[in-house]
């Protein structure tokens, strides 16, 4: 008998640039994650994070979505949802307040959450996320979980990570004229990280980079904490763009000599062995010397991580002129389908000057076959957060639009009722 889409079951729906991937999981006991079912389409209108043809977007969707649900036998009438692109945008912001009854409830934690989030916005904007990094009790600083602590006035710092409203509805659409509703927009990064990642490497200090189609998406980790998310819009496929014009082929078949002879170190490569490339117009195919193909890969994937270090140590020296721990102990993490490329780790390593590894999902069980691959991070990074996040109702990561008076005095009175 087909089931239905319930409590124990999750759907993460990854829209990409160059491909759409459905991920059916149960959640386990032991915190794990089951999976169950998994879909995968080529992504049709899709380019950079945006949407520019809705109507093939819609049918890469149902196409994903159908295979999964095959697979899983279930009823898929929930997803959670990734997002990128570069109007995601990231802030740090303070909130505080008075402790209510001398001990840290969790009441007071929501109070001073709310009061960072109660920024003014535009108009345009729309939060997807708002993380604490850390809480200060009067004069004691650095702490992670204050419920039960004593005090007088609590303080919050927060990460707040948003996306152009219309950008997000545009994919949202897609996902309605499937007939789905969507639990939760979350930013894709954020996702990435979830399942790649350990608490301990976020502890000591980690940047992930999720290398897709048509964005990067990097998430800096310190102290245990979300400290900078940034999307830059360029990268595997300007790769895929360069052997293209070099080689004069197509793209399609670009993109296929990159996947299984791409190397992003030429020195790697021996110099015997040779690929064999389409050409255009009907013309014959050519051979060529692998190395050859790595000499127009490696330069292009050193810039993509000549930037990625860039957003680094920009980022890095702000946290220290700002007293943030800002060492990334544990390395660079790189995912995604432009990480699978040979080669990368070493050419990463150079760049960075810090070690790297190629992130694959974690905590996971049942279809590892399918699921365990870096360009499957997003999706299932998706039914992570969906585990560890849900009691948290999507209002909560919803800014407050201006309201008119008697909203505000409505507020007011329930903040009353929650005082006394």
């Amino acid at each position: 008998m087909t089931k239905h889409t319930d409590d124990d079951l999750v759907v993460g729906l990854d829209i990409g640039t160059s491909s759409v991937t459905a991920i059916v999981g149960e959640m386990l006991p032991d915190g794990q994650i089951n999976v169950i079912g998994v879909g995968t389409s080529p992504a049709r209108g899709m380019d950079k994070g945006g949407v520019n043809d809705l109507e093939a977007v819609t049918k890469s969707v149902q196409r994903a979505i159908d295979e999964a649900a095959l697979m899983a036998d279930c009823t898929i009438s929930k997803v959670f949802l990734s997002i990128s692109g570069q109007h995601i945008t990231s802030r740090i912001e303070k909130g505080m307040g008075t402790i209510s009854d001398e001990e840290v409830a969790q009441e007071d934690i929501e109070r001073v959450i709310h009061t960072a989030k109660s920024i003014k916005i535009g108009d345009e904007e729309r939060i997807l996320h708002v993380i604490p990094q850390e809480f200060t009790i009067d004069y004691q600083a650095g702490i992670k979980n204050p419920v039960g602590l004593s005090g007088v006035r609590m303080e919050v710092s927060v990460h707040m990570i948003s996306c152009h409203s219309d950008m997000a509805r545009n994919i949202e659409k897609a996902v309605h004229r499937c007939n789905l509703e969507v639990g939760q927009v979350v930013y894709s990064g954020l996702a990435a990280s979830e399942a790649v990642i350990t608490d301990d490497e976020k502890e000591l200090g980690v940047c992930v980079v999720d290398v897709g189609a048509g964005t990067m998406d990097v998430s800096i980790w310190t102290g245990g904490a979300l400290r900078h998310t940034e999307v830059l819009a360029y990268a595997g496929n300007a790769v895929t763009s360069d052997i293209a014009f070099a080689f004069g082929t197509p793209l399609s078949d670009a993109e296929q000599i990159k996947v299984k002879f791409g190397c992003a170190l030429s020195e790697l490569v021996s110099k015997d062995d040779t690929v064999n490339v389409p050409s255009v117009g009907g013309r014959p195919s050519r051979s060529l010397q692998r190395q050859t193909l790595s000499e127009v890969i490696e330069p292009r994937y050193t810039e993509l991580l000549g930037l990625i270090n860039q957003t680094i140590e920009s980022e890095q020296e702000k946290m220290r002129q700002a007293g943030v721990k800002h060492q990334l102990a544990a390395g660079i993490v790189l995912t995604g389908g432009a990480a699978q490329i040979q080669g990368l780790v070493e050419c990463a390593e150079r760049v960075f000057g810090n070690q790297v590894r190629v992130g694959r999902p974690i905590e996971v069980k049942g279809l590892t076959d399918y699921v365990k691959a870096p360009y499957m991070s997003t999706a299932i990074g998706l039914l992570h957060y969906a585990r560890d996040n849900q009691f948290v109702e999507e209002s909560d990561y919803t800014e407050p639009k201006s309201s008119s008076l008697s909203d505000m005095f409505g507020k007011v009175r329930k903040w009353i009722q929650k005082e006394f």
